[in-house]
Formats: structure tokens, C-alpha cells, sequence
């Protein structure tokens, strides 16, 4: 192993512990539960999901963080139609603290928007990387902090994903979408105490279809990686997801009965641990199917 992956994982338990700090004193309860939200390739539906499952989250009285961690192409912001006056880049150059560039929601979540167009940041070095983790501190409030990661598996990417509780990995039916999938998991496979990998199959036009992508790369993953990935689910294709980007507002809000809400409730239900209720219909089937 070479010095400069020691430090990022270094770096990536002191984050770790930084977040369970709160939980380590007496009587108080665990630290934030940090799940990061990945995928292998762009333009799967990550940022849709993280921002949505933040809001089923809130909706059960939980205080949600969702960071955009894609330091390079950031829009977490966009999809919401916020436009921050700080972000991350003014906390890595140290020109503002974490708890200044903390965004407050009409959707029950805070954000913290991403750095989008500043390529340099795509690749921080060891002190940057090393006083960007310290910050994190001002987040310990949180119940949960979903981390919006690049696509892919830069240096930036896999140090949050060490440092995670739970690893969300994002995929959809396409051969490419499941193929880079898997890459993400052989990547995160090398870990000694890596997150939780949990797979989510987004965009399925039916159960079976859901069902035979999630198998196939958990099959895979078992007998080439020997890793345990499990199934969180999966989200299905629906108009109302994209009527939404383009109105800047979130799916689970402007139509929150819809296909894609009921299954993203669901999915939070399963992370929360927690038996979701609704009228019938789509929502119990989706409760009785991801009961297994």
C-alpha cells in the first residue's frame, strides 16, 4: 500500500469518528448516520434519489443533511432551483466554515451545495483533504447525511465512500449503468472495514426487471469479489421524475403519490428501519415486495 493511500484512509477514519463523536459521551446519542449515495456512471439518477430520500427522511421527523460531494460538477442546488452564495470551494480555501455555507430547505432538508465548474477541486491533496474532513464537525447535529458523490472512483469518491456507514450504489436495466456498477463495488471490495453496499436499481419498467438486475450484479459481486452486496431495492421509471427536474421541485413533493415516491418512501423505510404506512394500492404492494 502506498503512503499516499494510507492517508486517505487515515483521513477517512477521522471522519469516520468525527461523525460518532457526539455518540462516544455519556448519555448521548450515536452520531449522524452517513450514507453516501454513488454510482459508476453519470446520469443514473443519484442526485434525484439523495435529494428525495432526504426528504422522506425529514418527513418522519429526522434532521437530514444532504452534501454534494461532487466536487466538480455539482447540482444538487440546480435540481432544487436554489442558488447558494457560498459552497464547498469557500470552505476548502478556507474562506468560509462549514456552518456558513449550510443551506436551509422549504423541503424540510438543509443542503450543501457543491462546486460546480472548479476542476481543480476534483482531486484535493492531503491538507486540503485533511482540513475538509475537521470540518465536517458543524454536521453533527444531523440524524442523517446523505453525501452525493461524484460518478465513478476518483480519489475523492472512495474517501467518502470509506467513511460512510452505508454505501448506496446507484444503477439502472443498462448493460453500461450495471457494468460500472460493478466497478464501484470492486473498488470499494478492497477495503479491510468498508461501508455497507447496498444496491438500488433505478428507472425499472417492472418487479422482474428490477429483480434480475439487482441479482446479477449481487451474484456477481459474490463470486468474483466475495463481498456481500444486498438489494435495497429498486425505484421505478416514471414521467413525474423528469416533470420535476425541469420545474426545479422535487418528485416527492409535486407528486408524492406517484410511482417513483412511493418506491423512494420505501427505500427510506427499509434504511430507517421502520414499517412505512399508506392507503393500499402501489405502496403496499412495493411494502409486501421489499418485505423479503
Amino acid at each position: 500500500m502506498s503512503e499516499y493511500q494510507v492517508v486517505q484512509r487515515d483521513q477517512a477514519e477521522r471522519l469516520r469518528l468525527i461523525m460518532q463523536d457526539q455518540g462516544e459521551k455519556p448519555g448521548a446519542a450515536r452520531g449522524p448516520r452517513i450514507i453516501t449515495i454513488s454510482s459508476g456512471k453519470g446520469g443514473v439518477g443519484k442526485t434525484n434519489i439523495a435529494i428525495n430520500l432526504g426528504i422522506a427522511f425529514s418527513e418522519i421527523g429526522k434532521k437530514v443533511v444532504v452534501m454534494d460531494a461532487d466536487l466538480g460538477l455539482a447540482n444538487v442546488n440546480v435540481i432544487l432551483g436554489i442558488i447558494p452564495k457560498f459552497n464547498l470551494y469557500h470552505v476548502i480555501k478556507k474562506q468560509k466554515s462549514m456552518r456558513d455555507i449550510i443551506v436551509d430547505t422549504s423541503y424540510g432538508i438543509q443542503i450543501i451545495a457543491g462546486a460546480s465548474g472548479f476542476s481543480q477541486l476534483a482531486n484535493l491533496d492531503e491538507d486540503d483533504r485533511a482540513a475538509f474532513v475537521e470540518s465536517l464537525k458543524a454536521l453533527a447535529y444531523a440524524d442523517y447525511i446523505l453525501i452525493d458523490t461524484g460518478a465513478g472512483v476518483s480519489p475523492n469518491v472512495l474517501s467518502f465512500l470509506r467513511a460512510a456507514d452505508e454505501a448506496l450504489i446507484v444503477t439502472t436495466p443498462e448493460p453500461t449503468a450495471i457494468t460500472d456498477a460493478y466497478g464501484i463495488i470492486k473498488s470499494i471490495s478492497t477495503e479491510v472495514n468498508g461501508p455497507g453496499i447496498k444496491l438500488v436499481v433505478n428507472r425499472v419498467r417492472s418487479v422482474l426487471e428490477g429483480k434480475k438486475v439487482a441479482d446479477r450484479v449481487i451474484s456477481i459481486a459474490g463470486q468474483f469479489l466475495n463481498i456481500k452486496v444486498s438489494s435495497l431495492g429498486f425505484i421505478f421509471e416514471d414521467a413525474s421524475v423528469q416533470r420535476a427536474v425541469v420545474k426545479q421541485d422535487p418528485f416527492l413533493r409535486s407528486a408524492p403519490n406517484c410511482k417513483a415516491s412511493q418506491s423512494v418512501k420505501h427505500l427510506m423505510s427499509r434504511l430507517a428501519n421502520i414499517q412505512y404506512r399508506d392507503d393500499g394500492g402501489l405502496g403496499r404492494f412495493l411494502r409486501n415486495l421489499f418485505r423479503a
